[in-house]
C-alpha cells in the first residue's frame, strides 16, 4: 500500500494537539476521513470534515464510529503524568479499558490496522542507555506511561490472538500549532503562553531536565508513514534525535519572542526524569522517516501561531 487513497480513516481524538494536525495533513490524502471526538469546540480547523461526536467509554459510539473504516489513528488519552499518578485507578479505567473496547470494535469491526500513539517521554522511565532504542526494558516512573505500555502489550495480545495489524509510535515532547495549556501538559506550549501573557514561567528544578522536543509536523508524517508500513516492526521511537534542557528552551524563546522573562523555580517532581533522548534509528530505516524541521524553525512557527490566536477562543478550545 503506497498511498492511504484507498483507506478509509479515523482519527480518534481529532480536537486534540496531534489530533487536529494529524487531520490537517491527512485530509485530501485518504478515500475518506472521519474526525472522532467528544465535541468541537473550534469548529473552523476541522471545517469540511466528517465530525462525528463520542467518548472512548463509550462502546456503542465507538463500533458505530468506526464501522466501514480501514485504518483506525488511536490518540485518544485523558489524563497526564501528573493527573494519571493522582488517581491511578481513574486513568486505567479511562484509558486502559476504553481502549480494550476500542479494540473490541475493531475486530468486530473488521479493522485493517490500528496506530497508536504511545508516549517516548514517559514509558521508560529512567532509561539505562542514551539515547534510548525500542528494545530497551520498559519500567515507568508514571501511571501515563504504565498506562502506555499496558496498551501497548494489548496491542501485541490482540495482533496474536485476533490478527489485528497495528503500530505503535512511541512520540517525544511534540510541540506546535494547536498546542494549549488546558491540559496542563506541554511544557513548550506552557512556557510560550505564559510569555506572550507577561506571565512568569514555572520551572521544576534547576532547569537542566532534558527532553527531545520534536516538531508537530514531522510527528504526523510519522503517523501517516506507519499506517502505510508493512514490516514487522510494530513499536517506533518517534523524536528529534537530540535533547534540549529547559534552561536551553528559556533562552532561546527569549531571543525568539524579544520578552523579558520572569522565572519562579519549585522543587523537582517525581514524574519527572532527568534526561529523555530517543533513538530514531529504526523509524529513519524502516518507515523512512526523519524529523525534518530545525527546532528553532519550529519554536517560530509555534510562537507565531500563538500570536495570531491571542485573541482567539480557538487557541484554548480542546477536543479530546
Amino acid at each position: 500500500m503506497k498511498s492511504l487513497q484507498s483507506r478509509r480513516c479515523i482519527v480518534l481524538g481529532a480536537g486534540g494537539f496531534l489530533g487536529r494536525n494529524l487531520c490537517l495533513r491527512l485530509a485530501g490524502r485518504t478515500g475518506h476521513l472521519r474526525a472522532f471526538g467528544r465535541h468541537v469546540t473550534a469548529p473552523t480547523v476541522l471545517e469540511g470534515l466528517d465530525w462525528y461526536s463520542g467518548d472512548l467509554n463509550d462502546p456503542a459510539s465507538i463500533a458505530d464510529a468506526i464501522r466501514g473504516f480501514h485504518v483506525v489513528f488511536h490518540l485518544i488519552n485523558t489524563t497526564t503524568p501528573a493527573s494519571a499518578n493522582r488517581d491511578k485507578a481513574a486513568d486505567v479505567r479511562s484509558n486502559v479499558i476504553g481502549t480494550l473496547q476500542l479494540l473490541d470494535a475493531c475486530c468486530s469491526e473488521g479493522v485493517e490496522k490500528l496506530i497508536f500513539a504511545s508516549s517516548g517521554g514517559t514509558i521508560y522511565g529512567i532509561p539505562p542507555v542514551i539515547p534510548t532504542h525500542e528494545d530497551v526494558a520498559c519500567w515507568p516512573i508514571t501511571g501515563y506511561g504504565v498506562s502506555k505500555l499496558a496498551i501497548e502489550r494489548y496491542l501485541h495480545l490482540y495482533e496474536y490472538m485476533h490478527n489485528l495489524d497495528y503500530r505503535v509510535l512511541r512520540v517525544a515532547n511534540p510541540f506546535g500549532p494547536f498546542q494549549t495549556t488546558t491540559k496542563n501538559q506541554g511544557v513548550i506550549g506552557a512556557f510560550i503562553d505564559r510569555i506572550l501573557t507577561g506571565l512568569p514561567i514555572e520551572v521544576w528544578g534547576d532547569g537542566t531536565v532534558s527532553r527531545d522536543f520534536t516538531y508537530v509536523d514531522d510527528v504526523v508524517e510519522a503517523f501517516e508513514l506507519a499506517a502505510l508500513h508493512t514490516g514487522s516492526e510494530r513499536v517506533f521511537n518517534i523524536g528529534s534525535g537530540i535533547a534540549r534542557s529547559l534552561n536551553e528552551i528559556i533562552d532561546t524563546l527569549a531571543a525568539i519572542t524579544g520578552s523579558p522573562i520572569s522565572i519562579e523555580r519549585r522543587d523537582g517532581r517525581l514524574v519527572d526524569v532527568p534526561i529523555s533522548l530517543l533513538d530514531i534509528q529504526r523509524a529513519e530505516q524502516a518507515l523512512g522517516w526523519r524529523p525534518r524541521t530545525e527546532f528553532i524553525e519550529g519554536l517560530r512557527r509555534t510562537v507565531n501561531w500563538a500570536r495570531t490566536q491571542a485573541n482567539s477562543d480557538e487557541r484554548f478550545g480542546l477536543v479530546a
